[in-house]
């Protein structure tokens, strides 16, 4: 075990580098080295996250503004919203700072006294209302909220002047703090449609800079809360600037089953057609699988059989809790079930239009991207670490049963294999789905799948040459080929150096029979200490055990392995069935943030307070299609 991990580097290096492709020569200096034409780094980052320009952040009491949170994201020190000195410990590779695009600014703009605003009686008397605190916060909140879902509202709160110079200076801010190679600023924003506080929230991600980004304001809920209105915004954006956008859908299990409709789209009552299914299919390459508010890959009511299907679960209702969950939303709100429904939509209609990738982001509310969960800020600055914080309500919105802060998950970034650290790569890398989500330690993950993979692949040394050259990585998308067989799969896992060793790997797959009907199945592939633990006949491995001391917030890494890597080939494989398959990676149990809290604090967790979990990965899927394309 030992011997293993202290040969990681090495094996990164060989992972990364070894590729037989031709080599070059450059004669007048001497050396001769091998060039590779695939991503040979994994680069880490969080694409959703809210600073003053968030009128919720603002009015919660966040202080940091946009270039505050570049500076944490790229290593530097800052003073938090509550005082705290904070740093990361590892640098992001890249930040997306994604404010609302509702308001965005307005309410920063509007504690502070701006002049532009202070010329309407209603906003001064909503500022006083807000800097009131108690009743009057809370009737200031309300109004806001009220403006933002009406339609027909074009109030002084939606001052054009004051969001232009707001979305302007973000803009400067972000060319500034953009250093292509080091540090990577990309822009975005977030479209906000919440009606009684179902989140259908997507984030709109530009692949170019400022002076693209800034001939089209960005678009928001008050115009539409039908996300067809904001692909055909993309589509005019593109069409105006020649820039290129994608806009990623956020976690589904607050959605209350309107995140992935396969029959009627829940926003304007009309039927799910081909039009719906092809400009989704265009627009949305990415799925937010996991962040703050829960995960959303799975739910243990939809694949009863899948042991570790019940993770930090978030179902009792949407985000406000005013709208209570019921089974029948369950299957349009999880990552593994719309894709599922995405095979039987592109039978019915001709395109998949839940062909997404998977990444995680924090949604943090606090200008700060931390994910560990030794060093979690909350979602709010009230939620930054204090003690006892684990007990209080994450939002007190006066519910007996609202969300606890103790229920929020240090979770989680987006691993993007790119050819280089800059916004075109980087979004280049998702738009083609070559992207995962972690729920915050920084594994290393490959995946491919390919009809010519021999057992020889699968080594690190091997793994993403065989894996380029004769196959297609995460992402992609295997057509049928005659007389090959069942498709085969090359996957492999390094543990992230900080965090605790790997349990196993494991493939998930999906399909739709010829009735119709889909189903899915897990496959344990790889795994840790093989010698002492053996596959049972039903397919399961016994569990890796747990070395968590929980009073002391630590672990062992004396069970799991440093890496794991694996051929595959899938043993119920029927060529004219569709299937998507993707990769679940799994390390053994170490502490919660909430063991780091009771901990550093004294704190006594209440009933039911989980304290350790199992870190996870999820890859991009690799979907196999029957059909020549």
């Amino acid at each position: 075990m030992l011997r293993k991990l202290s040969l990681a580097a090495v094996i990164v290096a060989a992972m990364i580098v070894a590729a037989p492709l031709a080599a070059s020569a450059d004669e007048s200096a001497g050396t001769i080295y091998t060039a590779v034409d695939y991503p040979t780094q994994v680069l880490w980052g969080d694409t959703h996250l809210h600073t003053t320009n968030s009128l919720d952040a603002r009015i919660l009491g966040v202080t940091l503004n946009v270039a505050d949170s570049y500076e944490f994201a790229r290593g530097d020190e800052v003073v938090t919203s509550s005082g705290h000195k904070a740093r990361l410990s590892r640098p992001l590779d890249f930040l997306v700072v994604s404010d609302h695009s509702d308001a965005m600014g307005v309410v920063d703009r509007l504690i502070s006294g701006s002049p532009k605003l202070m010329a309407s009686p209603e906003l001064q008397e909503m500022r006083s209302d807000l800097i009131s605190g108690g009743a009057g916060t809370l009737r200031a909140i309300g109004a806001i909220t009220a403006v933002l879902i009406d339609e027909n509202y074009s109030g002084p709160l939606l001052n054009q002047e004051v969001m232009r110079s707001v979305w302007d200076d973000y803009l400067e801010t972000a060319d500034r703090y953009n250093e292509p190679g080091r540090f990577t600023a990309m822009i975005g924003y977030e479209w906000t449609p919440t009606q009684s506080g179902d989140k259908l929230h997507r984030n709109v991600l530009y692949r170019g800079d400022a002076e693209s980004a800034s001939q089209m304001m960005p678009f928001t809920a008050n115009k539409s809360i039908n996300p067809q209105d904001l692909w055909k915004w993309m589509q005019r954006y593109e069409d105006k600037t020649g820039d290129k956008v994608l806009a990623l859908a956020h976690n589904g299990n607050l959605s209350n089953g309107k995140m992935f409709p396969v029959e009627t789209n829940p926003n304007t009552g009309f039927a799910i057609d081909a039009e719906y299914v092809r400009a989704r299919a265009r627009w949305e390459p990415l799925f937010e699988v996991t962040q703050i508010k829960g995960d959303s890959e799975s739910h243990p009511a939809l694949s009863p059989e899948d042991e570790f299907a019940d993770f930090e679960t978030w179902d009792r209702g949407n985000a406000s809790l005013a709208i209570r969950k019921t089974p029948e939303m369950l299957p349009y709100e999880y990552a593994r079930e719309a894709l599922k429904n995405g095979l039987k939509l592109e039978r019915q209609l001709g395109e998949n239009p839940y062909q997404f990738g998977m990444v995680g982001s924090t949604d943090s509310h606090t200008g700060l991207s931390t994910a560990d969960e030794n060093y979690f800020f909350g979602k709010f600055t009230h939620e930054e670490p204090v003690a006892d914080r684990m007990n209080e309500p994450m939002v007190d919105n006066g519910m007996p049963d609202g969300w606890k802060t103790w229920e929020m998950s240090s979770s989680g970034y987006a691993g993007v294999w790119a050819k280089e650290n800059t916004r075109a790569a980087i979004w280049d890398a998702m738009q083609r789905r070559e992207v995962y989500a972690t729920t915050g330690p920084r594994m290393t993950v490959r995946f491919f799948g390919g009809w010519e993979f021999s057992e020889d692949d699968a080594s690190f040394q091997k793994l993403a040459s065989s894996g380029y050259a004769r196959g297609v990585p995460m992402g992609g998308t295997l057509q049928a080929s005659q007389d090959m067989g069942a498709p085969k799969f090359l996957v492999g896992a390094m543990k992230d150096p900080l965090s605790g060793h790997l349990d196993r790997i494991q493939i998930v797959k999906g399909w739709l029979d010829a009735e119709g009907v889909t189903h899915e199945k897990i496959f344990n592939v790889a795994w840790s200490d093989p010698d002492q633990r053996k596959m049972l006949q039903d397919g399961r491995l016994p569990p890796v055990g747990n070395t968590v001391n929980v009073a002391d917030a630590t672990w062992l890494n004396t069970i799991g392995d440093a890496e794991l890597v694996g051929y595959w080939q899938d043993p119920e494989f029927d060529a004219s069935q569709p299937g998507v398959y993707y990769l679940r990676v799994l390390e053994i149990p170490t502490p919660r943030w909430t063991a780091y809290d009771a901990k550093q604090f004294g704190d006594t967790p209440a009933a039911g307070t989980e304290m350790t979990l199992q870190e996870r990965a999820y890859t991009s899927p690799i979907w196999y299609s029957p059909d020549a394309k």
